[in-house]
């Protein structure tokens, strides 16, 4: 099983219904999962973090930090 994680979660997160933790049978699923992620909060969150986005071992870890 491949994870898509989202570590400081942040009030948007909260808001967005999105899940902070799935799991895939395929590292290509978690691997779209996790970018899907990452555009939609770009996107429609309210600016003030920043996202990144780490892989290891083929689980994938969404980091929310603030905007500096």
């Amino acid at each position: 099983m491949y994870k898509v994680n989202v570590q400081n979660t942040c009030r948007c997160f909260l808001k967005s219904g999105m899940v902070e933790s799935s799991e895939f049978s395929t590292k290509e699923e978690a691997q779209k999962e996790a970018e899907y992620m990452i555009g939609v909060m770009n996107s429609t969150f309210c600016q003030k973090h920043e996202f990144d986005l780490k892989e290891q071992f083929g689980d994938y870890t969404i980091y929310i930090k603030p905007r500096k």
